[in-house]
């Protein structure tokens, strides 16, 4: 059991379009807007927590739609750049739903979220996958990274263990917006595996199938 958090029923949202994070992992992010300077100054002041969730459509105003489900996450690491920047590292603690937003007289939106969903996610768990079929996984991700032009320390990302490994492989992936929310929004780690197959499967036939790699 992982050591007991006391998870807010109200959070600041910051959207980021196809960007998503996990529950037990860590991602920087380089803070500029004022709207968002001033939600990690209240959120400095109070919980540390703000939740990441996408828009559903890249966002052409300033109050985009958003996707119901997003991931809560805690400031671990604070720095303030020369120029005004905020420098934070968000380690992610539990995925949400959205209620409803909360009107407020603020620069940035805030949302009473719910965690009745995702209860697992606070739950230490036994890696129960079957790993037989990594490999492929694996050799398919590195030749679309490639042809993409990502380049990743593919040594260190394998010596996370499995369900670090998947998360990582969705959250960085070269995917739409609505492919990186399917693999958020899948319910345990065995159904993300098996999406983001699904959804790799669907990028190698139509990248590779009549091309071959330099």
């Amino acid at each position: 059991m992982k050591k007991k958090i006391e998870l807010p029923k109200k959070i600041a949202v910051f959207p980021l379009s196809n960007f998503i994070i996990f529950p037990e992992t860590t991602v920087p992010l380089n803070i500029f807007e004022p709207r968002y300077i001033e939600m990690i100054n209240d959120t400095m002041n109070d919980s540390n927590m703000i939740g990441i969730i996408q828009p559903k459509k890249n966002p052409i105003n300033s109050m985009p739609e958003l996707y119901e489900i997003g991931c809560i996450g805690k400031i671990t690491n604070f720095n303030e750049s020369n120029d005004g920047r905020y420098l934070i590292d968000l380690s992610g603690l539990s995925r949400f739903k959205i209620i409803k937003e909360i009107r407020n007289n603020k620069l940035y939106r805030e949302y009473e979220i719910s965690f009745n969903e995702f209860e697992n996610d606070m739950i230490l768990k036994k890696e129960e996958i079957n790993s037989s079929n990594l490999k492929l996984i694996f050799n398919n991700m590195e030749r679309l990274f490639e042809k993409k032009g990502y380049m990743l320390n593919w040594k260190e990302i394998k010596k996370q263990n499995l369900e670090q490994i998947i998360n990582a492989l969705s959250m960085t992936s070269p995917f739409s917006l609505e492919e990186k929310q399917a693999l958020l929004e899948a319910k345990n780690f065995n159904l993300r595996k098996n999406k983001l197959e699904e959804i790799l499967n669907t990028y190698v036939f139509d990248n590779f199938s009549n091309s071959t790699l330099q």
